[in-house]
């Protein structure tokens, strides 16, 4: 198996599509397909899909989710792990987009 390449890089979903996930209130709306270094990627299957929440603390002990983390395969047999943050780290910042954290090359 090749080996999993980090990337951490913006990624840009191909407006008006959806992937084919089961959603809950709350969820975001995955892409169906998404633009990363000028190339196009098809969202074939959604393989996993888990939530990061923020640590909480004495003073605050409310959790909250901070990303939806998503690990799919992509049309072409590559498998990759985006995520969306909920909101931006820094209040008046614009809120983060989707993100490809990494990809095993198929």
């Amino acid at each position: 198996m090749t080996p999993e390449r980090l990337v951490s890089e913006p990624i840009h979903p191909v407006r008006d599509t959806v992937a084919d996930h089961p959603y809950r209130v709350g969820d975001p709306v995955l892409p169906g397909r998404f633009r990363w270094r000028d190339e196009e990627f098809e969202v074939a299957a959604v393989l996993e899909a888990w939530k990061e929440l923020s640590p909480g603390s004495a003073a605050m002990p409310d959790r909250y989710v901070r990303k939806h983390w998503y690990r799919i395969r992509t049309a072409d047999g590559r498998e990759m792990r985006i995520y969306v943050e909920r909101r931006g780290r820094v209040r008046g910042r614009p809120k983060p987009g989707w993100q490809l954290f990494t990809i095993v090359e198929s």
